[in-house]
């Protein structure tokens, strides 16, 4: 069975996706307080993230390291309607793309956004390091969840 990376399409697919999706966060009313600009990197950063947790290269580790994503979420305190909001958009950038023909795809996409969402959420509020999730490392996602 192929890795999720290899099923999506690899880096030229997700980063189609990962521009679709930063399209709809910066337009949306419900998460515009955390998307407030266009950055050049952000959506690199994203495919690179969603590449390396579908089993593709380790671009994300290797250029950024997680720290870099606790960082980015921390103190921005999303809201529960933010972290719905977030995954919800993810998952039609997806759908747009044609992506979703496999039902076990879709679901393994899902799980991948509310889990990373939750974890950005959590991250977003935690006043001290022992507040943060405790994952250090970018998830390893398979067709049958984090691995």
């Amino acid at each position: 069975m192929p890795s999720l990376y290899e099923h999506a399409g690899g880096d030229e697919a997700l980063h189609r996706v990962e521009e679709a999706f930063y399209d709809k966060v910066l337009a949306d009313p419900v998460l515009k307080t955390q998307f407030t600009e266009r950055r050049p990197t952000h959506v690199d950063h994203l495919t690179w993230f969603t590449a390396e947790s579908f089993g593709g290269p380790h671009r994300f580790t290797r250029n950024l390291g997680f720290d870099y994503i606790i960082a980015v979420h921390r103190g921005l305190e999303i809201t529960d309607e933010q972290r719905e909001r977030f995954a919800q958009l993810y998952l039609e950038a997806f759908e747009e793309a044609g992506l979703f023909d496999d039902p076990a795809f879709r679901a393994a996409v899902r799980a991948h956004a509310e889990f990373g969402a939750q974890v950005a959420q959590q991250n977003s509020h935690a006043k001290s390091d022992d507040e943060l999730h405790p994952i250090r490392e970018v998830p390893h996602w398979t067709w049958d969840g984090e691995d």
